[in-house]
């Protein structure tokens, strides 16, 4: 695991009527929400889980852009999926119906490969408007945390890359990503799968499970009125915010 650095210090989490402290821009005609000071020289790209704009996942880039006191950033959550994410109720995929409406998702709207392609052309823009970015990271949930693996291979845009209780974990991916990764999987995470990634893996890594809390919990399915899974959801940060204090 990561040291723990004093300057890292998650904020009180709140439960409920979570309040973003950033603003919304569009960036590449997508909606995005932006955090973080603006001259900060360090940025994040946040590629959120299927389910879009969540306050838990806001509440995380928020988290992530100001508690690191000697290391903030600026961060950019895209809203890849143009105003068509998933709906919550659609997981579990409990019914046929249910696993057919995701299927159709996964290889349309919220294709891997789709995400992956504009990726470059999102911090390319975000770059221009944004002088004072000098270094790039990139984090994503579930779904993200695939976007992420396919994005950190070689000629990103990265300095470092985060994949939170990721999605797909495919260890065909793992050989080719060129920067520092941490790895945050949660219960529903294939182990195997897993730590055959963490074996293909070249660069410096760091996966850290998270056996008592459920695919999605750092963002739209994390039940933050439960105290274990507000403390997990707190801890789990911490995690990214030592990550990124260190690798950028």
């Amino acid at each position: 695991m990561a040291q723990s650095h004093a300057c890292c210090t998650v904020p009180p989490v709140v439960s409920k009527g979570y309040k973003e402290k950033g603003e919304w821009i569009t960036i590449d005609g997508m909606k995005t929400y932006r955090t973080g000071p603006s001259d900060a020289k360090s940025a994040l790209l946040v590629i959120y889980d299927i389910f879009g704009f969540f306050p838990q996942t806001l509440q995380g880039a928020d988290i992530l852009a100001h508690s690191d006191k000697e290391h903030q950033y600026q961060v950019y959550m895209p809203d890849f999926f143009e105003g068509k994410p998933v709906p919550i109720d659609w997981y579990p995929p409990d019914t046929k119906e249910k696993g057919e409406k995701l299927g159709e998702f996964f290889s349309t709207t919220g294709a891997p490969p789709k995400t992956v392609a504009r990726v470059p052309k999102v911090v390319d823009e975000i770059a221009t408007k944004y002088s004072s970015i000098k270094e790039w990271g990139v984090v994503g949930f579930c779904w993200g945390g695939k976007v992420v693996n396919l994005s950190s291979q070689s000629g990103t845009k990265f300095k470092a890359a985060a994949a939170c209780h990721p999605a797909m974990v495919d260890p065909s991916d793992a050989p080719g990503v060129t920067i520092p990764y941490c790895m945050i999987p949660s219960k529903d995470e294939d182990k195997d799968a897993v730590k055959k990634w963490q074996e293909g893996i070249k660069t410096k890594n760091t996966v850290t499970w998270f056996d008592d809390q459920v695919h999605g919990f750092m963002a739209a399915r994390g039940d933050l009125s439960d105290e274990h899974v507000k403390k997990q959801y707190e801890k789990a940060y911490g995690i990214l915010l030592d990550f990124f204090h260190e690798n950028m």
